[in-house]
């Protein structure tokens, strides 16, 4: 599945990387620890966190993510979008919680 296909069925807010819808989905990650994410997120994963600094554009580079999706109504500011456009790593967002954001994915990943 790629990120404009998970935008669509999961009626993801779109804040950057318009680009970079082309990516394919490898899985999910959930996490709020960078750390924990620079150690076990996997490239083509999608990130889900309520973290919506600029340090998480670089994360999600380092682990060639395929996107980011915010949960809990959280918006990323203009610096990260910018850093997004740059890492070519698409934000999304969503009002939903975590919990519920990874099972649906995982439901879409394994259908």
């Amino acid at each position: 599945m790629k990120v404009r296909d998970l935008i669509d069925k999961m009626g993801l807010t779109l804040f950057s990387g318009e680009l970079c819808l082309d990516k394919e989905i490898s899985g999910g990650y959930v996490s709020d620890l960078l750390s924990d994410v620079m150690g076990n997120a996997a490239e083509g994963q999608v990130w889900i966190t309520l973290q919506s600094h600029k340090n998480i554009m670089a994360v999600a580079s380092l682990k060639d993510l395929a996107a980011v999706i915010l949960v809990k109504g959280q918006a990323p500011d203009t610096d990260t979008m910018a850093h997004s456009i740059e890492e070519q790593v698409p934000i999304l967002g969503t009002d939903q919680e975590a919990f519920e954001t990874a099972g649906q994915l995982y439901h879409l990943l394994n259908a």
